[in-house]
């Protein structure tokens, strides 16, 4: 029962991951964003250069991730998400940053929680791809100064006036997200009704885009609930005598 269990919580978090667009052209809104993004990253690869750090400000749920996720597939090598709180001390992203190879893409969620000794870390890291790291403690401490490969950091904030200007400033693009409209969110659900291989009729899906609060993760997990309702009522018709 628990190895069935694991299955189906491997196979949800797959069908998470297949749900999210893997390009620009399957990314449904936000049209202006990315037609800029798109220009800002062949820019950076004709210059053979990587892509400027990148700041995503708006409310949860529009796909704040899943762009940083597209910008590691088109522009970078390697994908590292992390989560704000979860980096306590300077040595949890020193740890992070030392282990960086050229052209990676380190995605920082809730970038607004970073602690400030932390958050100053950064600051050499993304304005001259630096880090010092003290060796030693008490008159034997040493500082050390490590060069970073070209990187490119993605921020995202749900509240961009509680970013710390200083930390704000070093971002060279900053993009805030908008709410969807129903026919995109019509879009998005349809999209997700294939990758999912799940039937739905465009009366329904006009309900869930309208119920959606204009927010495509509001409308995910709507559309993954009736599929759970569907599915039970399903079964439970062939079980019936």
């Amino acid at each position: 029962m628990i190895e069935d269990r694991e299955f189906l919580a491997e196979e949800r978090k797959q069908d998470d991951y297949a749900i999210r667009p893997d390009s620009f052209a399957e990314f449904v809104g936000q049209q202006s964003l990315i037609e800029n993004l798109e220009v800002f990253i062949e820019a950076a690869r004709i210059r053979k250069e990587s892509l400027d750090h990148c700041l995503f400000s708006g409310p949860p749920g529009l796909g704040k991730t899943s762009l940083a996720r597209i910008i590691a597939e088109t522009h970078g090598q390697r994908f590292h998400m992390l989560a704000a709180p979860n980096l306590r001390r300077p040595g949890d992203l020193v740890k992070i940053l030392t282990a960086l190879e050229k052209m990676d893409v380190l995605f920082i969620d809730e970038i607004h929680r970073l602690p400030a000794p932390v958050e100053e870390t950064l600051y050499s890291a993304m304005e001259d791809r630096k880090i010092s790291i003290t060796l030693a403690d008490g008159l034997a401490a040493q500082i050390v100064q490590l060069d970073l490969p070209p990187f490119t950091l993605v921020g995202a904030t749900t509240k961009i006036g509680s970013l710390s200007a200083p930390l704000r400033d070093r971002f060279g693009i900053k993009m805030q997200l908008e709410y969807y409209s129903d026919k995109e969110l019509n879009v998005i659900i349809q999209r997700a009704c294939q990758k999912l291989n799940f039937f739905i009729q465009t009366d329904a899906v006009d309900a869930i885009s309208s119920r959606s609060r204009r927010t495509p993760r509001v409308a995910i997990r709507l559309l993954k609930r009736i599929q759970d309702y569907a599915t039970v009522q399903k079964l439970g018709s062939r079980k019936s005598p």
